[in-house]
């Protein structure tokens, strides 16, 4: 479709009510190039949860080696996640929300909508400010002593107060940059990726050097090793189910593409260089202090506190910060505004839906979601359990059942139409997103039934292949109201 086209189409759904932040992007508003694509998360690699996340792989009993591997190949499965989901928002320009009504039908989007743009963006708000917060505790008692004394004995459902105020300051600056639009969220992306790189790569050399060199660190047995290797599945995705939202709505960012190739190798080489070298600072840090200092459960901000120069800590934990930040805006809030906008266009902005989704990811507790690593992993599953069934649908529909088509006039319907389905569900799809999420979150509830518990445990590869396999059998199944499969492609082509 030509740019005369698209605007003139614009026109058109702007009468509907659609507002601009949902339209399909002319070339004007397609302003990202592959350096924009490959610094977009290579900061937010580094954050506190992943650090979590990866020495839970140590406590699960991988070894050094096997923790490398994990890694990597957690890399490569998010890099394709990345290209193959964005790919139809390159193509016409549209986002996530818009993209789903493809999949699921103008009124079945909303689930998934929901379930990606409110519940999930409220959970990893939530659990990633709480664990930001936990380190500013660190931080402002190396400036104010005492700082982590403060009001001794106080308790807001389970929330100390030194742990309160620094969340209530991490939860204002996380918003403030969200609000401050895309071109400070753009600068915030491509410049602090460098100054988080200096300060990690720092503390890394420096766990290797008090552990005595790479030796003693790949010579490192962890105490129970790993018995079975649905364990080390169960390790990876967990890692992808840390970036499995972005994965989902990554369209919201191809969208903005200036030419196809811009994410497509920018997303990869982005990724993939920066979890080259998040595999070898998270070990170096993480197994180095283990080694050197004995750090119960591979804590990160403790092993970062042993350092022993204030300044360095303060700093250091501030990048991973900075990097935990930049996946809260770009991966949580962003997608939560769009979700929420292109559901509730009179209700919302994108930017009052964002600050909603800050107020329910506090109000959900989340101090008490991260207390531990058998917690994470739980959480893990129960995000991957969405995630993974939306993304083995999506690619489906797109590109076995559409054969990488679309119309847009059958996304961007008039108020009261359903678009290309019946009641504006595609019922096929829906029905096989619950079952899919049941099947694969079921194994948390039912542990004593091992094939859905192992199931359960990868919940995100496992999710998107059920959910893949059973709409690639099954799509056929549906019956288009007033528009069929040929004439919609008939019109996209």
């Amino acid at each position: 479709m030509g740019q005369a086209n698209v605007k003139e189409s614009n026109e058109e759904f702007k009468s509907y009510g659609y507002a601009d932040d949902i339209l399909p992007k002319t070339s004007e508003n397609r302003d990202w190039g592959t350096f924009n694509y490959v610094t977009v998360w290579m900061g937010a690699v580094h954050n506190l949860m992943s650090y979590m996340t990866v020495a839970g792989f140590f406590v699960l009993g991988l070894s050094v080696p096997q923790v490398l591997w994990a890694v990597m190949i957690a890399a490569l499965i998010v890099s394709a996640g990345y290209v193959l989901n964005g790919y139809a928002g390159t193509k016409y320009g549209i986002g996530y929300s818009m993209l789903l009504r493809s999949s699921f039908g103008v009124k079945g989007s909303i689930i998934p909508a929901i379930c990606r743009g409110l519940i999930a963006g409220v959970v990893f708000f939530g659990t990633k400010t709480i664990i930001g917060a936990q380190s500013f505790n660190v931080i402002f008692e190396k400036i104010f002593p005492g700082y982590k004394s403060m009001v001794p004995g106080f308790d807001f459902l389970g929330l100390d107060f030194p742990t309160m105020l620094s969340y209530v300051i991490l939860w204002v600056i996380t918003v403030g940059l969200f609000l401050g639009g895309m071109k400070i969220l753009s600068l915030f992306s491509k410049w602090s990726s460098p100054i988080i790189y200096i300060f990690i790569v720092g503390a890394a050399i420096w766990a290797i050097s008090v552990a005595g060199g790479f030796g003693p660190i790949f010579a490192y047995a962890p105490a129970k090793p790993m018995e079975n290797w649905l364990v080390f599945i169960a390790c990876v995705s967990a890692l992808v189910s840390n970036w499995g939202g972005p994965i989902v709505n990554i369209a919201d960012l191809t969208q903005r593409a200036k030419h196809p190739k811009a994410p497509m190798i920018g997303l990869p080489l982005g990724m993939i260089a920066s979890y080259i070298l998040f595999g070898i600072t998270c070990v170096g840090l993480l197994v180095g202090t283990q080694i050197a200092f004995g750090i119960k459960d591979f804590n990160v901000v403790v092993a970062i506190d042993q350092i022993g120069n204030p300044v360095a800590v303060i700093i250091l934990l501030l990048a991973l910060n900075i990097g935990s930040t930049s996946y809260v805006v770009f991966g949580n809030l962003l997608p939560s505004g769009l979700q929420m906008t292109a559901l509730l266009p009179k209700m919302f902005t994108v930017k009052s839906a964002a600050i909603l989704t800050a107020v329910l990811g506090t109000v959900i507790l989340p101090w008490k979601l991260v207390n531990g690593t058998a917690a994470l992993y739980m959480f893990y599953s129960f995000i991957g359990s969405m995630y993974g069934p939306i993304t083995g649908i999506m690619l489906v529909s797109f590109f076995i059942e559409r054969k990488r088509r679309l119309d847009l006039s059958a996304i961007y319907v008039k108020p009261g139409e359903n678009g290309e389905y019946k009641n504006g569900f595609n019922m096929v799809a829906c029905g096989v997103l619950i079952v899919s999420f049941l099947i694969t979150l079921s194994g948390s509830f039912l542990p004593n039934v091992p094939l859905l518990a192992n199931i359960s445990k990868s919940a995100f590869l496992s999710g998107s292949i059920i959910s893949g396999v059973l709409y690639a059998l099954c799509y056929k199944w549906n019956k288009p109201s007033t528009i069929t499969q040929s004439e919609t492609a008939a019109k996209a082509s």
